[in-house]
């Protein structure tokens, strides 16, 4: 299978065999870069994006990824513009995961597309499923936040550090928690920090 393929059978939602060796050859190759790009962070040697660009479906501009990043296949992957995602983050990308644009991620995330069979016998077989991740425009996730399969994230809100998110969360509001849930509406400012359709700047 080629990765049009593989992409095909992973993004239906449906069990797979993730040991299948072309799963885990995609996979293999997905390690390699995402090391390659770690060791170039970590030994200052600036941050080449050109390796996670090349690994991933659609990379906007101004994305800016710390080391330690690691995803299962990266071609699930699409980021906007002005993205900053912090260390340690893990992205298992069995099936889509859309990042909107001025998201910004702390440190020790996870956004798990993937899910092992409840089934313990098809658990041992390598049976696998996944279901999409959605962060919309504007989302902040606080450090260690862990989000599962099948979740949105809607536009302008914020995830409190800690969180595990297994249920979709609105627009516009502050969620905490284990499980996550909705606190409080965003307080948006009308007077120092205008947004730019405000004639701020």
């Amino acid at each position: 299978m080629d990765i049009e393929q593989i992409k095909r059978m992973t993004n239906t939602g449906e069990m797979y065999d993730d040991a299948a060796p072309d799963v885990a050859r995609v996979r293999d190759h997905a390690l390699a870069e995402c090391r390659r790009y770690n060791a170039k962070v970590n030994a200052n040697e600036g941050y080449d994006m050109s390796i996670l660009t090349a690994l991933f479906h659609e990379v906007g501009e101004n994305v800016y990824i710390e080391s330690n990043f690691r995803c299962e296949f990266g071609f699930n992957i699409s980021i906007g513009s002005e993205v900053y995602i912090n260390h340690d983050m893990i992205i298992l990308d069995c099936n889509e995961v859309k990042i909107g644009n001025d998201v910004y991620i702390g440190p020790r995330a996870g956004l798990y597309a993937a899910n092992h069979a409840e089934d313990p016998f098809e658990r041992a077989e390598k049976g696998v499923y996944a279901k999409p991740i959605v962060l919309e425009d504007r989302v902040w996730l606080g450090g260690d936040v862990k989000i599962t399969q099948g979740v949105t994230i809607g536009e302008n809100s914020i995830i409190g550090a800690g969180s595990v998110v297994t249920k979709d969360i609105p627009p516009n509001v502050v969620a905490a928690g284990n499980p996550c849930k909705v606190i409080r509406p965003i307080r948006f400012s009308d007077t120092q920090w205008k947004r730019p359709n405000e004639g701020g700047k």
